[in-house]
């Protein structure tokens, strides 16, 4: 008897738990329901480009404050393709994310941002854009270590292009 008000117990912490976390993302998604929806991907391009993670994006500055509306919050694996219109995240699982060369403002390298944290201090690419008023920043984890010095020049020539 004990052991099943144990399992019973545990099974009921555990539901708790979750319950919690699918609240907090549906009270996230309320609170972010202002912003206007994303820019779509120009034509059909399905250029391929550098293949990793998107991680999240989150309010520029605030590295734990992961977006939740638009499947900006869901992590999945893409490829970042950087092109002249500016970058396009194709996902699996979860829609593409378009970002134009003008609403880009920066790009750095960092350790982490909302869902991961890597052990190099340069283990991330964060792109820092504008949209519908706000600032953001968007994580890419490329699967190869020496794409992310490339990548992270590319975006900022880019950026840089934009900017004359």
């Amino acid at each position: 008897m004990k052991t099943v008000l144990g399992i019973l117990g545990t099974l009921l912490v555990l539901a708790a738990g979750y319950f919690g976390m699918y609240r907090g993302w549906r009270n996230r998604q309320a609170r972010q329901s202002d912003l206007a929806p994303l820019p779509t991907v120009p034509g059909e391009d399905k250029t391929r480009g550098v293949e990793g993670v998107y991680v999240a994006t989150t309010s520029a500055g605030d590295w734990m404050d992961r977006i939740a509306v638009h499947e900006l919050g869901v992590r999945s694996i893409a490829d970042l393709a950087v092109s002249e219109a500016g970058l396009i995240f194709h996902r699996q699982g979860a829609a593409d994310v378009f970002i134009p060369a003008d609403h880009l403002t920066g790009v750095r390298t960092d350790r982490g941002i909302a869902g991961k944290v890597t052990a190099e201090k340069s283990g991330l690419v964060v792109v820092t854009w504008t949209h519908d008023g706000r600032e953001l920043d968007t994580g890419f984890r490329p699967r190869r270590k020496a794409d992310t010095a490339a990548l992270t020049e590319s975006i900022a020539t880019l950026i840089g292009a934009e900017q004359r």
